[in-house]
């Protein structure tokens, strides 16, 4: 599952205001209470330079299995969108110049630990070789635990984000929000635009 682009709305895990951060991280609740029955959905919406099976995408393509199998493997990873055959490239609802990457994360905390301390990054710092730059290109909401987001659901929400800006119901970590059965749903977080990978 790899994460082209984007990654500016990301947070990295020293930014996050200190006593709440685990704690938002998570997703769940404070005081030994039960954890969130929700977790989080992820879309991300790439536009590629050149044709995925061209020299000019020859790295990335090499390292689509590694970087898959390492999120696969990583811990609080759930599910992610792919063909019977394991190919997630194959599926292009925007178009052919166009990947998608839809997936679900136990807590925020896994996706943030496969983004930022994994060798995920190392391939992420090399984005702009590969993609376009765009606007609005990932979403983030929560899904209750068990559902898994179809393609239309996660372009709505990516259209909803692209309308209205962040909300609850679609968001990103500039602006992010916690599960719903948090306490504080829906006071937003704010974070700055510093991007670890460059």
């Amino acid at each position: 599952m790899f994460l082209p682009l984007g990654f500016t709305d990301f947070p990295r895990p020293d930014i996050l205001d200190g006593a709440h951060s685990r704690h938002w991280l998570l997703g769940g609740r404070r005081n030994g209470t039960p954890m969130s029955q929700y977790q989080l959905a992820q879309l991300n919406v790439a536009t590629m330079k050149f044709p995925l099976q061209s020299a000019g995408m020859a790295d990335f393509v090499a390292n689509l299995d590694r970087i898959n199998a390492l999120a696969e493997n990583s811990p609080g990873f759930v599910w992610r969108l792919q063909t019977d055959a394991g190919d997630a490239t194959a599926l292009r609802p925007l178009g052919e110049a166009s990947l998608i990457n839809l997936s679900v994360w136990h807590d925020v905390a896994a996706l943030n630990a496969f983004v930022y301390r994994s060798a995920h990054a190392q391939i992420m710092r090399r984005r702009k070789e590969w993609f376009e730059r765009s606007s609005a290109y990932v979403v983030l909401w929560w899904v209750s635990k068990g559902h898994r987001p179809a393609i239309t659901e996660a372009l709505q929400k990516l259209a909803l984000l692209r309308e209205h800006g962040p909300t609850p119901d679609g968001f990103t970590f500039r602006q992010a929000f916690r599960a719903p059965d948090a306490a504080l749903a829906h006071a937003p977080f704010a974070f700055g635009d510093e991007c670890p990978v460059g």
